[in-house]
């Protein structure tokens, strides 16, 4: 198995650890994996699956990143997995004016600081995304990761390294060669298996382009989205903001991040669509940072991510 290393240099400040842990939300999740300092995915470039492993070697003011792609190379593999992961891990993301609001704002800047360094993750593709957000509708998250475990182990593709056999994302294709008995079986609704089955199909035969849903604003995306089947305002907002990088974004819909949001504001009376809109207007148009880094804040509490230690 071939392997190259190169380096990559974030926008300061980053953390390597905030920013995975974002992305992956479960310990269980076995796409998006965490393990000694290490983050890695399996990627498909060209048909053909690589493993990805990337280190934070630099501070958190001062960052660089140590990647290796280990597997079949061909020409694109590493500038395509360069521009994978300067996208995923929001490298070139400049948060200083959003630094600067919460230096400004008693309740903003403890959060802030805490998970300094934390940039806004997204998932590979809208697909991706999409995919997240149906497996997780009206189920807790720690069931949905499970959901997707199940559905990347029966048609990701799959890379054995040493002991371990390591599982990419399935592409629309991927989930096109499964029936709708199967998904059941996995775990998923009969609804949730026919909004996969028909999301998939409308990616693999081109009649819904992620390529152009980037060029679309917030409301047309929305517009576009909840006509899929099995796709509401919260999916939709999802993928706005970890499917597209859409920042302005809070899932107001998204009962456990209002809940956090409910008790970070320290109020008494639970918050509804229009009252987190209403909430956040403040920290325009930054909700979406709000919301990553109150993930991180229930991901400590909860004792799903490690109190990792401090750096500079």
């Amino acid at each position: 198995m071939a392997s190259v290393t190169f380096g990559l240099r974030p926008v300061a400040p980053f953390r390597l650890d905030f920013t995975a842990w974002a992305l992956r939300r479960r310990a269980r999740n076995i796409v998006d994996r965490w393990e000694d300092g290490t983050y890695s995915r399996v990627v498909v470039i060209e048909e053909t699956p690589v493993e990805v492993m990337v280190t934070q070697t630099g501070s958190r003011e001062t960052p660089n990143l140590a990647v290796t792609i280990a597997g079949t190379l061909k020409p694109q593999t590493r500038p395509t997995v360069a521009r994978l992961l300067t996208s995923m891990l929001g490298l070139r993301a400049n948060l200083r004016p959003f630094y600067q609001l919460a230096a400004s704002d008693r309740r903003l800047a403890p959060l802030v600081e805490q998970f300094r360094g934390l940039k806004p993750p997204r998932f590979p593709t809208p697909f991706e995304a999409l995919v997240n957000a149906i497996a997780c509708q009206q189920l807790s998250l720690t069931v949905g990761i499970e959901l997707l475990n199940r559905t990347a182990r029966q048609c990701g593709l799959a890379l054995a390294r040493g002991d371990f056999v390591h599982y990419a994302f399935p592409q629309a294709t991927d989930l096109l060669r499964l029936k709708t008995q199967t998904l059941r079986r996995l775990g998923f609704s009969h609804n949730k298996a026919r909004s996969l089955l028909e999301l998939s199909g409308s990616i693999a035969a081109g009649q819904l382009s992620p390529e152009r849903m980037r060029t679309l604003d917030d409301q047309s995306v929305i517009d576009r989205l909840i006509k899929l089947r099995g796709v509401g305002r919260w999916t939709a907002e999802y993928v706005l903001l970890r499917g597209l990088g859409r920042i302005s974004t809070f899932p107001g819909d998204d009962v456990g991040a209002r809940n956090h949001l409910t008790l970070w504001l320290g109020r008494d009376k639970p918050l509804d669509y229009q009252g987190v809109k209403r909430a956040l207007r403040r920290w325009q148009p930054y909700a979406g940072l709000v919301y990553f880094h109150l993930l991180l804040a229930g991901l400590i509490e909860s004792g799903e991510m490690p109190q990792i230690p401090r750096f500079t």
